[in-house]
């Protein structure tokens, strides 16, 4: 019973009053955190890729159904957030409602989710700075040349989950964006997330800047079929091949939960985070469904599988949209996807900020430096992802980072349930509302996701669990506070 000792609520509402990271960011701050860590490959890379493979125009029906999924999801996290604002997100709720191992399973699954997603926008930034380079070149005469067995890596999808070495050898450019996200990240919060805010506004003006343009330019007839026929495979097109492409670009929600992380560095935690929470997800939803549909309307679905599909449908938008929109988006995205691995970054490092304290990471993951962040976590996350980055195809990272955050958001929608059930008492400023049929039909969604993402990612999920599970039962049991101290459940 031990694997399930959970964590008392006073002892984290006691760290949530404490000083060591600074509150410094209102709702307008925290709902750019959020935009900002939610619109990167999703939308610049994704979209394209899951369109081709998967649901063709209608990809644009898998980001609602993959935003109804989270909007589940995001009721529940608010009402957690409301009651428990201390940075952990989904790991620190599982903790408090049920149990140090299913805990450590939602800390493990989030290091997919951000760790991975970070690694997959920095593929995504790469191709479109490739992009950018080639443009400055053609158009400008500045030849800034970077080997294409530099910027590629040695793996490549062959397709339906499944990869091959190819002829890269290692993507650079990916690497060393991380690598300088995490030394801006230790110069301390306040400054970084300052950045942060200019690079948001000016990434959403481009995405409305192509959807404004690119409704003009819509050519209909890409529309049609809307839902192509399914080929006789589950998952590729058809309805089926919907709702996997929800499964694939639910990567591009990934992000929206971050503000829950930020709780110990917001005012007002209690009422802030479950609105900037909220409002995050109505704002991605209706810039993720527009752009989809101008993508597939300006150029055919099957001329989305590339590693930039928004610089296709531009160029297939008419000679205006092409000659004015082609560089102002190409600046755009490659800021706005620098942006988007900042908050990656930033993300994974306050999870092992909150394992590190809590015992099932090593103290040196909660050790904060001079400017109050903690740089240990930062370095270490940049490295790995830089690492991934540098040597994994998109599909893959996308399609590990969409599986680790369905589960843990079906965590979630049934933790909810367990703290309304086990601590009814608790002050919440936000609840969620119809809790029993938003909370089951939330987790209901993600795994209906799961379920229909490739088998092949489903093995490599179990792949980490089980590296998830060695790494517990070797440390984390035995060295985390309550196995060295035992508290009671009122703390």
């Amino acid at each position: 019973m031990s694997l399930f000792r959970r964590m008392p609520i006073q002892i984290l509402l006691d760290r949530a009053g404490g000083e060591e990271l600074h509150r410094h960011m209102g709702l307008f701050a925290l709902v750019l955190l959020g935009v900002g860590g939610t619109i990167g490959s999703g939308i610049f890379v994704l979209t394209g890729t899951a369109a081709a493979q998967y649901a063709g125009p209608a990809i644009a029906i898998s980001f609602v159904v993959a935003g109804i999924a989270c909007l589940f999801a995001g009721l529940c996290y608010a009402e957690l957030a409301s009651m428990i604002p201390v940075a952990g997100s989904a790991y620190t709720y599982a903790y408090a409602s049920m149990g140090e191992l299913i805990a450590w399973i939602i800390g493990w699954s989030l290091v997919l989710e951000y760790l991975f997603a970070t690694s997959t926008v920095a593929v995504g930034w790469s191709g479109y700075f490739a992009q950018f380079l080639s443009y400055i070149d053609a158009n400008y005469g500045i030849h800034i040349a970077i080997p294409h067995a530099l910027t590629s890596p040695p793996i490549v999808s062959t397709g339906n989950g499944h990869f091959a070495l190819g002829g890269g050898i290692i993507n650079l450019p990916a690497a060393l964006a991380i690598l300088a996200i995490a030394a801006i990240l230790t110069l301390g919060v306040k400054r970084s997330t300052m950045f942060n805010m200019l690079v948001v506004l000016l990434k959403v003006g481009v995405i409305l800047a192509v959807i404004g343009v690119g409704f003009f330019h819509v050519n209909t007839a890409n529309w049609h079929p809307f839902i192509p026929p399914n080929n006789g495979t589950v998952g590729d097109f058809g309805w089926s091949g919907v709702i996997r492409g929800a499964g694939v670009v639910f990567f591009a929600y990934i992000g929206f939960d971050m503000v829950s992380s930020s709780a110990q560095e917001v005012k007002n935690p209690a009422k802030t985070v479950p609105l900037g929470l909220l409002l995050t997800l109505a704002i991605v939803s209706v810039l993720y469904v527009a752009m989809a549909l101008v993508q597939t309307g300006l150029a055919h679905y099957t001329q989305l599988n590339v590693a930039f599909p928004v610089i296709v449908a531009v160029q297939h938008g008419g000679a205006f949209m092409s000659r004015w929109l082609q560089l102002p988006v190409l600046l755009g995205v490659v800021i706005g996807l620098f942006a988007a691995m900042f908050i990656g970054v930033y993300g994974q490092s306050r999870i092992f900020y909150a394992m590190g304290k809590d015992g099932l990471l090593p103290p040196i993951f909660s050790r904060l430096n001079g400017v109050k962040v903690p740089a240990f976590s930062i370095w270490l996350t940049a490295f790995f992802a830089a690492l991934v980055a540098a040597i994994v195809p998109v599909q893959l990272l996308g399609e590990l980072s969409s599986i680790g955050t369905l589960l843990a958001f079906a965590i979630v929608c049934i933790g909810v349930l367990v703290l309304r059930r086990t601590h009814p008492d608790i002050p919440r400023a936000f609840r969620t509302p119809f809790v029993v049929p938003t909370a089951i039909l939330g987790a209901l969604s993600c795994l209906m996701m799961m379920a229909l993402l490739p088998p092949a990612t489903w093995i490599r999920l179990a792949v980490w669990l089980v590296l998830g599970f060695i790494v517990y039962f070797t440390y984390s049991v035995r060295k985390s506070v309550l196995a060295r101290k035992p508290v009671t459940e009122q703390g």
